[in-house]
């Protein structure tokens, strides 16, 4: 492959910001980029929400899916478009609280998921953190089942 071919097959990618999901001025990261019709997310937290109320598993998921949500439509996509997620969470036993914000925040087909307890996440407040990919071209709404 020459350096000519191999430019000619990068793909166009795009930062996305959006109001309702502050990036902080110094992240060393970024929390949406698009890469053609892929949308990918950094792990999403309930922060700062849960730094200012106690928010139990149930209540950060919600928090977090919505910021999820609001990420992937400023992308251009809709919540159909979100076709995989990873949880992590600092209690395995919260699964079930999980699953119960999932169910109302999504409809079937629900997006694939990888669920993981993990010893810590960035603040100690926090308990579960989601991070996931979507695609533009992609609705799991209209999906045959």
């Amino acid at each position: 492959m020459t350096a000519t071919s191999a430019t000619s097959a990068m793909v166009a990618v795009r930062r996305v910001m959006c109001d309702a999901v502050a990036e902080p001025a110094t992240a060393t990261w970024s929390n949406c980029l698009v890469l053609g019709n892929e949308i990918v997310l950094s792990g999403m937290t309930a922060y700062p929400a849960a730094r200012d109320a106690a928010l139990d598993t149930y209540a950060q998921t919600l928090v977090v899916l919505g910021k999820i949500r609001d990420l992937v439509e400023a992308a251009g996509g809709t919540l159909g478009s979100i076709y995989k997620l990873v949880i992590y969470v600092k209690d395995i036993g919260d699964k079930d609280e999980v699953g119960r914000a999932r169910r109302a925040f999504f409809q079937t087909p629900y997006p694939c998921s990888t669920l993981v307890e993990v010893s810590g996440l960035v603040f100690p407040e926090l308990t579960v953190e989601i991070d996931a990919c979507a695609r533009l071209d992609v609705d799991l709404q209209q999906a045959v089942v």
